[in-house]
C-alpha cells in the first residue's frame, strides 16, 4: 500500500468512524479464549510452586524470575540471568498464552507444558538444581507434603507432580480481551483508523503466514532469514539442535505476538530492543519488504492493540522450610 493511500484510508475512517469496518469472518487470526477444564487444587500448588526460589540451588532464582508475571511473562533482557550470575544464550519467551504453542522452548525440544517445566530446575545455567534435590527440598517442608497429598492423593512428592502442578498454573495464564479480541468479535470502533491499516498491511505484507490463530504465532517452526541471512548474537541454532538436520538450522518456533509490547527485546537472541525494529528487521529478512516510517509505525500500532488482560491473582504465601530444609548454596 501507497503512502497516499494509507493516508487516504485514515482519513476515511476518522471522517466516518460509524461505519468502521468490521472483521471478516475468515481472520487468520482467531480470539484468545479462557482455558476450560482446569484442576483448581493443581493451579494452585503449581502457581506456589512457580514463585518458589527454592527450586533452584541458590535459593533466589524462580519461574516468575525469567518468566516475570508483572512484565508481559518475560525477563525484558536480552538473555536471561542463571545460576551464578551466568547468562543464558537465548531470549526468555514469554509464558504468557504458552498453552497455544505447538511446543516449548525456542527449538520445540519440550512437547508441553508438563515438559517443560522441568527443563529449568535441572539446568545447571538456569536454576541449577537437579530433580532429585528440588523434591528433597519439597518434602522437607510441611506445607508442601500436606498440599502435594491433598491435590495428589499420594503421601510422596515427585518431580511429575512437580512439572504436572506448574503446568497446570501455566495453563491459565491467557490473556484474553485485547482490543483486537473486542474488534473480533464485532466492536468496530474497538481499533482506530491507524491500527486498521495496520492489520491490513499486517495480513497483505505476509506476516501472517507465520503469526496466525489465537497466539498470532507460536504454532510453527521457521527459518530465521529466508530473504537475506539474520546475524546472529547468540550461539544457538535452532530447531536443528533438536532434529539432528542441517535444514533446520537457524528454524525457530515463531513467537506468540500477544503482549508483544511488553516482551522487548525481541527475537530468539533478544537483539532488536524496539517494535519499531522489529518489524523493520522482519519486513526485509523474512518478507523481501522494506517498511517505510508510516507503513512501520502502522503495524507497530496494530500489534500493540495484542495486549490482552493480564493475570490478576493474590501473591501466594509460601510455606515457611523446616529445619531440615536444605539452606541455599549460592556459591
Amino acid at each position: 500500500m501507497k503512502r497516499s493511500q494509507i493516508a487516504l484510508a485514515i482519513a476515511c475512517a476518522l471522517s466516518a468512524p460509524l461505519f468502521a469496518a468490521a472483521p471478516a469472518a475468515d481472520e487468520p487470526i482467531e480470539v484468545i479464549r479462557p482455558p476450560q477444564n482446569i484442576n483448581l487444587g493443581m493451579v494452585e500448588l503449581g502457581k506456589k510452586l512457580y514463585f518458589d526460589p527454592r527450586l533452584s540451588k541458590s535459593g533466589f532464582i524462580s519461574c516468575n524470575s525469567c518468566h516475570n508475571l508483572s512484565m508481559g511473562g518475560t525477563d525484558n533482557i536480552p538473555t536471561s540471568i542463571g545460576d551464578k550470575w551466568q547468562q543464558g544464550p537465548i531470549n526468555a519467551p514469554t509464558v504468557l498464552n504458552s498453552s497455544l504453542n505447538v511446543a516449548q522452548f525456542w527449538d520445540g525440544r519440550a512437547a508441553d507444558l508438563k515438559a517443560q517445566a522441568g527443563g529449568p530446575i535441572a539446568n545447571p545455567g538456569e536454576m541449577g538444581f537437579t530433580h532429585t534435590l528440588a523434591v528433597n527440598v519439597l518434602e522437607s517442608i510441611p506445607g508442601y507434603v500436606r498440599e502435594f497429598a491433598q491435590v495428589f492423593g499420594s503421601g510422596k512428592i515427585d518431580i511429575e507432580q512437580v512439572t504436572s502442578a506448574i503446568a497446570e498454573f501455566e495453563k491459565t495464564l491467557v490473556t484474553p480481551n485485547s482490543r483486537f479480541d473486542q474488534w473480533l468479535l464485532g466492536k468496530a470502533d474497538a481499533l482506530t483508523a491507524q491500527e486498521q491499516v495496520g492489520y491490513q498491511l499486517f495480513k497483505s505484507s505476509g506476516c501472517v503466514a507465520c503469526h496466525n490463530g489465537a497466539a498470532v504465532g507460536g504454532n510453527s517452526f521457521q527459518k530465521m532469514g529466508v530473504v537475506e541471512p539474520y546475524k546472529a548474537t547468540s550461539p544457538a541454532e535452532g530447531r536443528s539442535a533438536v532434529t539432528g538436520q542441517d535444514i533446520d538450522r537457524f528454524s525457530f518456533k515463531v513467537p506468540t505476538l500477544r503482549n508483544v509490547e511488553m516482551t522487548y527485546p525481541y527475537f530468539h537472541d533478544g537483539a532488536a530492543n524496539t517494535l519499531t525494529e522489529a518489524v523493520d528487521i522482519m519486513g526485509r529478512l523474512q518478507l523481501g519488504r522494506t517498511f517505510n516510517a508510516e507503513e512501520n509505525a502502522s503495524i507497530v500500532a496494530f500489534l500493540k492493540t495484542l495486549t490482552g488482560d493480564q493475570p490478576s491473582f493474590t501473591l501466594p504465601i509460601l510455606a515457611p522450610s523446616s529445619d531440615s530444609t536444605p539452606r541455599p548454596k549460592p556459591f
